[in-house]
């Protein structure tokens, strides 16, 4: 079949072109970036709106006393007898073997659970926990309330930052469970109908500190 001399050249034209390496016109729009857009300042806002979003209770510390008043307002008004702790830094760190509710049985009996985390994502209001932590894997998830303290530092804005972060602190060899835990446990499940607590504990409060 004789090709014709202008559907020759327009070939010619594509071999050239394809022969020579060409920089992309826009070489961010390659999935590169993150399409989030990361916000450096107002992640404890942030946090805080996504986190209450979900049923999450969010309260914000200015200082290690002010925890401390927090938790025993708390603890009063729920009229709370026995809170279990088993993280030896927020044990020493915030003296909460001080308060007459800690550890006064085991997690068995216990009407909520004291945990540290890994770390807080912003934008969906996610606390990061994994089983490297000496709260470890049945705490978060065994008693009815879940009282998390952390620090400002902990605040990331999205889960690639969560993972990064984690990589760093252990060396590339991330822990053998890592769970993401985004307000109380929830299940639509039973006829499409929401219910609160099934799998997990049904209130989650966060103390943030600020440092």
């Amino acid at each position: 079949m004789k090709i014709s001399p202008a559907k020759e050249n327009i070939l010619k034209r594509v071999r050239n072109a394809l022969s020579q390496s060409v920089q992309l016109p826009f070489p961010n729009s390659e999935g590169n970036n993150s399409v989030f857009k990361t916000e450096n300042e107002g992640l404890e806002l942030k946090f805080a709106e996504e986190f209450a979003r979900l049923q999450g209770k969010f309260i914000y510390c200015t200082s290690k006393q002010e925890l401390m008043e927090n938790l025993q307002a708390l603890a009063e008004h729920k009229e709370w007898s026995q809170v279990y702790c088993q993280t030896p830094a927020l044990l020493k760190a915030f003296k909460l073997g001080q308060l007459p509710f800690i550890n006064k049985g085991d997690m068995h009996s216990a009407e909520a659970a004291i945990t540290d985390c890994e770390y807080l994502i912003a934008r969906t209001g996610t606390m990061v926990l994994s089983a490297a932590q000496p709260s470890g894997r049945a705490l978060p998830v065994y008693t009815p309330v879940h009282l998390v303290i952390a620090y400002t530092h902990q605040l990331v804005f999205d889960l690639k930052d969560a993972i990064n972060r984690l990589k760093d602190r252990y060396n590339g060899e991330l822990p053998s469970a890592i769970s993401f835990a985004t307000g109380p446990s929830r299940t639509a499940d039973i006829e499409k109908t929401l219910v609160v607590g099934v799998h997990g504990p049904k209130e989650v409060y966060v103390f943030l500190v600020d440092e």
